[in-house]
C-alpha cells in the first residue's frame, strides 16, 4: 500500500486533467515527423473551421503547453481555429538537430502549421514564446497577421544583466533558478514570477512538479536560454510591420516593464502596450481574465469602441 502511494503523483494526475479539457474544448493531440531528426506536437482542432480565423498559442519555459494555456484554450474555440504547440524540447517535440535559436523553433512551428495546411495566421507568446512569436512575425510577414506578445523580452540586451536591469547577474544564475531543480530554486521561481507568490506549497509537490515536469531535456533547454542572451542587441533586431499588442505585468521581474517600452518604441505605430496592475510575470496565471478580454478586444473588436474603464493602451495602468 506505501509503495503504491509513493507512486502516485499529484502533478501527472493534472496533466491528465488538462489532456482531458484540451480535449473537450475541441482539440485533438498530433505529433508529426518533420523528417530532419525534428518531431513537433501539437493540439490543433477536431474541425478546422474555414470561417474563423487561426489563433496559434505559443507557451514559455516552463512546464508543457497545456499548463500555460488551459484557461484560454475554451473561450477562444467559439471564435478561432485554436493551435497550441509544444515547442522543441518541452512536452513531446524535440529535434535531434544542433540550433538553439528562437528562429529555428519559429521554423518548426511554421512547418507544422503547414502540414496542417494552415498558411495564415495570428499569433499570441508569452515570455519565450513570445521571442518565437516575433521571429515566426520577422521570417513570415505574409502569413502572420496580427502579434501578442505577452511579458517578452524580446528587445533584450546581453548588457541589460551587465547593467542590472534583471533579477539575476549571469546566464548560468538565470538557468538554475528558470530550469529548477530543488524545492528552493522553484521557490525562487516563484517568488520573481508571481506579483503575489503562493506561500506555503508543500515540498512534496514541488519535488513531484520538479520530477515529472523539469526533469528531461535539462541540457537543451539550458543552450535555449544561452542561445537567447548571446550577443544580444537591439540593433539587429528586426523590425515587424503587423498590428502588435504588448501585455505586461506591472511588477514583471523576469523581464522588466521598462523592456516593454523599450520594444514600443522600437516598433513605433505598429505596437501598442498595456500594463496589467498587480501582475508579475506570470500574467496568464494571476490575470488569465483580463488577458482574454485584451485578446479578444485586440483580435477581434479592434473597430469597436472601448468601454471605459475596461482596456488602456500606450502604457497606461489596467484592471
Amino acid at each position: 500500500m506505501k509503495k503504491k502511494m509513493a507512486n502516485l503523483s499529484l502533478t501527472a494526475m493534472l496533466n491528465r486533467c488538462f489532456r482531458y479539457s484540451f480535449s473537450k474544448a475541441g482539440l485533438r493531440s498530433s505529433t508529426m515527423d518533420l523528417g530532419d531528426g525534428t518531431v513537433m506536437h501539437i493540439w490543433v482542432p477536431k474541425v478546422h473551421i474555414k470561417s474563423r480565423p487561426t489563433l496559434i498559442l505559443i507557451h514559455g519555459i516552463g512546464a508543457n503547453a497545456m499548463w500555460q494555456w488551459n484557461d484560454f484554450v475554451s473561450p477562444l474555440m467559439s471564435r478561432f481555429n485554436v493551435y497550441v504547440p509544444d515547442l522543441l524540447f518541452f512536452g513531446d517535440s524535440y529535434t535531434s538537430r544542433p540550433e538553439r535559436s528562437e528562429q529555428f523553433q519559429a521554423q518548426c512551428v511554421m512547418r507544422v502549421m503547414e502540414a496542417h495546411r494552415v498558411t495564415v495566421m495570428n499569433v499570441v507568446g508569452i515570455s519565450y514564446g513570445g521571442f518565437v512569436g516575433y521571429s515566426l512575425a520577422a521570417q513570415f510577414k505574409e502569413r502572420v497577421e496580427k502579434l501578442v506578445l505577452c511579458c517578452a523580452g524580446v528587445c533584450l540586451e546581453d548588457k541589460d544583466m551587465e547593467e542590472g536591469m534583471l533579477q539575476v547577474k549571469s546566464v548560468d544564475e538565470a538557468v538554475s533558478i528558470l530550469l529548477p531543480q530543488t524545492p528552493q530554486k522553484m521557490r525562487e521561481l516563484m517568488k520573481i514570477s508571481f506579483y503575489k507568490p503562493r506561500k506555503g506549497v508543500p515540498t512534496c509537490f514541488l519535488n513531484d512538479f520538479i520530477r515529472e515536469m523539469c526533469s528531461e531535456h535539462l541540457q537543451e533547454i539550458k543552450e535555449l536560454i544561452q542561445a537567447l542572451h548571446k550577443d544580444r542587441k537591439l540593433s539587429n533586431l528586426p523590425k515587424i510591420t503587423q498590428p502588435t499588442l504588448l501585455i505586461w505585468g506591472e511588477h514583471d521581474q523576469i523581464f522588466p516593464l521598462e523592456l516593454g517600452h523599450r520594444l514600443e518604441r522600437h516598433l513605433g505605430d505598429n505596437a501598442k502596450l498595456v500594463m496589467i496592475k498587480n501582475a508579475g510575470h506570470a500574467i496568464n496565471v494571476e490575470k488569465p481574465k483580463v488577458l482574454l478580454k485584451h485578446f479578444k478586444y485586440f483580435l477581434i473588436d479592434t473597430f469597436r469602441p472601448m468601454e471605459p474603464g475596461n482596456h488602456s493602451i500606450n502604457g497606461c495602468k489596467t484592471d
